[in-house]
């Protein structure tokens, strides 16, 4: 069940409109790492989540303060969008206004009448394909992790590419926000490991001595760069606390591989060992 209040979690309202900018703002709210995806991602994450608790609770609780996000940055996007011009000055002829026009999502105008849209900065759809919900908690907090980072880089970027008081004021708050949703997630990795519920590697549980060799710890190097093996990814004790991180060069294990012919009813190019047994056998028969 949710309930919507028309107050804002927090002001979206530029100082003056600029169509340019609103396109460029679509990333951030239908592109791969933007807000339709976190707000659904830790939603479905949430409503699928079969572990009742505080991780249930906190993912239904951070995908529902995304939907709010949501609203801001399609409020913003719309007050960006407001006075947008339908042709391109008759007055000014010069380039610098062919290009500044050229720079408008036509779409914005066209298709949703000056709003919004849940597509990303060059207008391609907003796709539920982005959204990770794999119902093994620590694989997805990693990931919700990465989707904060990812999302504050981008905010972060748009930032310096406006004078706006008022669009940069939103972006300040999506920012600070994402800086706490980082830790959160990175927080709640560690309840998980601290309470034995999840670990590395993800899934903890499949038994390890189904494992092949060592290779769970084994940095296999392919490489002529020399420093490829020089972290602690190399060497040293391993993340799981199992064992010890070691490295050694790439090496053929398994013979090379040779695939049977082709099935003739798909029309395979023979291979000539084959049309060879072929014509003996025809010369058999003759």
């Amino acid at each position: 069940m949710f309930t919507h209040f028309h107050a804002l979690q927090y002001e979206a309202k530029p100082d003056a409109p600029d169509p340019d900018f609103a396109r460029k703002m679509q990333e951030v709210l239908g592109g791969q790492w933007g807000e339709m995806t976190v707000a659904t991602q830790y939603l479905l994450q949430g409503w699928n989540c079969r572990l009742p608790g505080k991780y249930k609770d906190m993912l239904l609780a951070i995908g529902t303060e995304e939907l709010a996000h949501v609203e801001m940055i399609v409020t913003m996007i719309d007050r960006l969008l407001d006075h947008i011009p339908l042709k391109p000055d008759a007055a000014d002829r010069s380039k610098e206004a062919a290009a500044g026009y050229g720079q408008h999502n036509p779409q914005h105008p066209i298709v949703n009448g000056a709003g919004a849209s849940y597509m990303d900065s060059m207008g391609n759809p907003w796709t539920g394909a982005y959204v990770t919900a794999s119902g093994n908690l620590m694989a997805d907090f990693m990931y919700n992790a990465t989707a904060e980072m990812q999302g504050r880089l981008q905010v972060a970027r748009l930032y310096n590419m406006t004078d706006d008081p008022g669009v940069k004021d939103l972006l300040r708050f999506l920012i600070t926000r994402d800086h706490y949703h980082q830790q959160q997630w990175l927080a709640a990795i560690e309840d998980l490991k601290t309470e034995g519920l999840e670990g590395i590697p993800v899934p903890e549980a499949f038994p390890l001595e189904e494992e092949v060799g060592d290779l769970g710890y084994t940095f296999i190097d392919t490489s002529d760069g020399p420093d490829a093996a020089a972290g602690s990814w190399a060497s040293g004790p391993s993340i799981d606390g199992r064992a010890t991180f070691a490295a050694r060069r790439i090496e053929a294990t398994a013979d090379a591989p040779i695939l049977p012919p082709g099935d003739p009813r798909l029309y395979p190019t023979p291979q000539t060992e084959v049309k060879n047994l072929l014509q003996k056998a025809k010369d058999m028969l003759t």
